[in-house]
């Protein structure tokens, strides 16, 4: 599926199997630099109630009156992340199952649902969950959840639907990474030259030889492991009354049983102490192209929100140093894109991540001349700090992303979903920005020295075969 709120540019060819997603904008990746306010604003407050059934689904409701509209948006927590070792892709192969029939709707009934009742839909699979929402108005809401409990209560797994839908996997591999210029650069190559962990570090869109071995009994043993509700969240935003709501929740969702869930497996990473270097051919490139990764501080940690400031700092908008270094100043390039989490932001994931930034340059410029101006950048906020006014102009930036992440039903329900499914608290999206107020100067230099040092990074080269014309 696509994903639903990346820069589809940057990423060129994202794990997509029906582009109906509202394409909403990503949190840590902005473009320009807002300006300072004059006087403190007020927080802004978003309505969240949270409850368990007695199966184990965790749902959010936020209501918000603004538009006629509501999303419904389910979260299980499963990603590509702790897939089968045998069966890269799978976890993306099965998402693409998820639309092939259900208990009451027929192949592709789910999407004409939506469709024909004037909403969008999509789903994705990240690192660490999947995901499927609908936008729909207001008052369909029940015709929405009565929809995902029915795929949640059972699938039509069958051969032909299997079958079928290793097709349109395999052929999204091909177009998408295997015949495509910089295909899969870096979203794709970099976790896998950059971790060390058999989880964080596999091809997640899947070895053509693991999409043919997947078999029927592997989907159906997957979906009755990973797709109970008690392995999952349900969040609904928008223009509903939470008594409603949660009528139509208990209706459809109460009677499908929990399940045994299984242990989850080790997926932290070591301390990197020595910078690794990769070199990519690719025979459809023009130009080379180079990408940076740092492994980031663990999640929640004052690093952690340090990191997120750092990364409008270096790399966000075109005040930003990185920029102003590599496109202003020397002409190496026309932009640097990047971010915290290029498969989503810095909130809807769980386990180790990667700050990471990508620029593809003319093949004049050595790479070394890149490196070069990248190091200057971190060295001199190791050396000198940051400034209040750069801290400030940092908070603003990314205040700015963050509401208008979510100001947007899909926006706020991922927000909500992930920090239910990950921390159980999605009351939490009205305490991040205290976060990051928190974070001071000394703060800030404490996280370069130990994150940002050239023995936590890795760097991958692409080597074009094709000369620019």
């Amino acid at each position: 599926m696509l994903f639903s709120y990346l820069r589809i540019l940057r990423l060129r060819k994202p794990l997509s199997c029906f582009l109906l997603a509202l394409l909403t904008t990503p949190f840590v990746h902005g473009q320009n630099a807002a300006p300072a306010p004059k006087a403190p604003v007020a927080d802004f407050q978003i309505p969240v109630q949270y409850y368990t059934l007695n199966n184990g689904l965790r749902v959010v409701l936020s209501p918000d009156h603004t538009s006629p509209t509501v999303t419904t948006a389910v979260y299980y927590n499963i990603g590509f992340r702790i897939e089968p070792k045998d069966r890269t892709g799978f976890a993306h192969l099965f998402e693409h199952m998820m639309f092939q029939g259900s208990q009451n709707l027929g192949k592709m009934e789910f999407i004409q649902l939506v469709q024909k009742n004037g909403g969008i839909l999509n789903g994705s699979t990240r690192f660490d969950f999947t995901n499927y929402f609908e936008t729909l108005p207001a008052h369909k809401l029940e015709t929405a959840l009565w929809a995902e409990a029915d795929r949640m209560k059972g699938l039509a797994i069958t051969q032909d639907n299997l079958t079928n839908q290793q097709g349109v996997v395999k052929s999204e591999v091909r177009v998408n990474v295997l015949n495509a210029p910089y295909g899969g650069f870096p979203w794709l190559d970099m976790p896998q030259y950059a971790n060390s962990n058999w989880y964080n570090a596999h091809n997640f869109y899947g070895d053509l030889k693991d999409l043919d071995a997947a078999k029927l009994d592997d989907v159906k043993n997957f979906f009755k492991t990973y797709y109970a509700p008690n392995n999952a969240v349900l969040a609904i935003v928008g223009d509903f009354d939470p008594a409603e709501a949660t009528g139509f929740v208990e209706k459809y969702f109460a009677g499908i049983p929990s399940a045994q869930l299984p242990t989850q497996p080790d997926i932290s990473e070591p301390r990197q102490t020595k910078e690794k270097r990769a070199t990519k051919k690719d025979s459809l490139a023009n130009k080379p192209a180079l990408a940076f990764a740092y492994q980031m501080p663990e999640r929640n940690t004052p690093e952690y929100y340090a990191m997120g400031l750092l990364d409008q700092i270096l790399l966000q908008g075109n005040d930003s140093k990185l920029y102003q270094a590599l496109v202003q100043k020397k002409g190496y390039t026309s932009n640097v894109s990047g971010g915290i989490n290029y498969l989503g932001n810095m909130f809807n994931y769980k386990g180790p991540m990667l700050w990471m930034g990508d620029l593809i340059y003319d093949s004049t410029v050595p790479a070394d001349s890149v490196i070069q101006e990248l190091n200057k950048a971190i060295a001199e906020l190791d050396k000198n700090g940051v400034t209040q006014q750069q801290l400030d102009l940092a908070r603003v930036k990314l205040r700015s992303n963050f509401y208008d992440a979510v100001s947007s039903g899909f926006g706020r329900a991922d927000m909500l979903a992930s920090l239910a499914l990950f921390d159980n608290k999605p009351d939490r999206i009205n305490t991040i920005e205290d976060e990051f107020r928190k974070v001071t100067p000394d703060v800030i230099q404490r996280t370069v020295r130990e994150y940002l040092r050239p023995t936590n990074r890795t760097l991958l080269f692409i080597e074009p075969a094709k000369k620019a014309n």
